[in-house]
C-alpha cells in the first residue's frame, strides 16, 4: 500500500514548548487510522500542522503520489489538494435545509451568495443524493440542519466534507456527545469511507476505537509512542503508564 501522506521529522514549538517532538508517521492509500493519546500529546497540533493551520519548525510534509511537500502551502491550497478536516464540534449552516449544506459544500469557485441563486445541474444533485445515502441523511434532505440530533449534524458535516471528494479525511472525536448506536453507525460510516479514501480519527473513546477496528498510533510529548492495533498498544507498558493507566 503506498502513502498518500507522510510526516517526516516535524517539531513545533510554542514559547519554548515543544507540541510536536520529532514526529514521523505515514497514512497509506484507503487507510483508516486511530490517534489516540493524553491531553497534550500533540494530537490537535499535528492536524494544524497537516492542514497548514501551523507551519512547523523543523521537518517535512509529503503528499500524494506527486510527493508534493505540504510544509509552505497555505489551508486553502492544502484543502484543494484533497485534505478535508471536520472538527469536533460540527459548523453546519443551522438554517438551512440537509440539502442546502450538501450543495452549498460542492466543490466549486463560486461564493456563499453566488450558491444560494446558483441553478444547479442533474449531476449535483446527483452528487448531493450520493452523498445523502452515504451519511444516512437522504430520507431527510428537506429537514432544517439545526433541527438534526447531534450525531446527525456530525453526519452532516462530515457529507459536506465529502461534497469536496478529498483523498484524506481527518476527524476531530467524532464520538463525543453522541448516543451508542450513533457512535455505532458512525464508526461503520468511518469504516465505509476509508475503501475510498484515507480516514484518520482522533478520538478518546476506545470503545468507539475497538468498532473501527484499525491501526492505531498512540502520541505523547508530541512523538509516536506506539503503534499498532488497539490489543497490541494497550498491553504496552509505555502506553499503560501515560495514558490508559489514568
Amino acid at each position: 500500500m503506498s502513502d498518500i501522506l507522510e510526516v517526516r521529522g516535524i517539531s513545533v514549538s510554542f514559547d519554548g514548548f515543544k507540541a510536536i517532538n520529532n514526529l514521523s508517521f505515514s497514512i497509506g492509500q484507503n487507510e483508516l487510522r486511530a490517534i489516540i493519546g493524553p491531553n497534550g500529546a500533540g494530537k490537535t497540533t499535528l492536524m494544524d500542522i497537516i492542514t497548514g493551520k501551523t507551519k512547523p519548525d523543523i521537518g517535512d510534509i509529503r503528499w500524494g503520489k506527486n510527493n508534493i511537500s505540504l510544509i509552505k502551502k497555505s489551508e486553502t491550497q492544502i484543502a484543494q489538494l484533497g485534505v478535508g478536516r471536520k472538527f469536533q464540534k460540527p459548523t453546519v449552516l443551522e438554517y438551512q435545509t440537509v440539502e442546502e449544506n450538501l450543495m452549498i459544500s460542492l466543490k466549486n469557485s463560486r461564493g456563499f451568495i453566488q450558491t444560494l441563486i446558483y441553478k444547479y445541474t442533474e449531476e449535483e444533485f446527483t452528487r448531493v443524493n450520493e452523498v445523502a445515502k452515504l451519511i444516512k441523511l437522504n430520507k431527510i434532505l428537506n429537514k432544517i440542519a439545526g433541527e438534526l440530533s447531534h450525531g446527525q449534524k456530525q453526519w452532516l458535516e462530515i457529507g459536506m466534507l465529502l461534497a469536496q471528494d478529498p483523498s484524506l479525511l481527518l476527524v476531530d472525536e467524532p464520538a463525543a456527545g453522541m448516543t451508542n448506536s450513533e457512535r455505532t453507525n458512525t464508526a461503520t460510516l468511518l469504516k465505509e469511507l476509508s475503501k475510498t479514501r484515507s480516514v484518520v480519527v482522533v478520538e478518546h473513546d476506545m470503545d468507539f476505537i475497538r468498532q473501527l477496528n484499525c491501526k492505531v498510533t498512540v502520541l505523547h510529548e508530541g512523538s509516536v509512542l506506539a503503534e499498532g492495533n488497539l490489543d497490541h498498544v494497550s498491553k504496552d507498558n509505555k502506553v499503560i503508564e501515560v495514558y490508559l493507566g489514568r
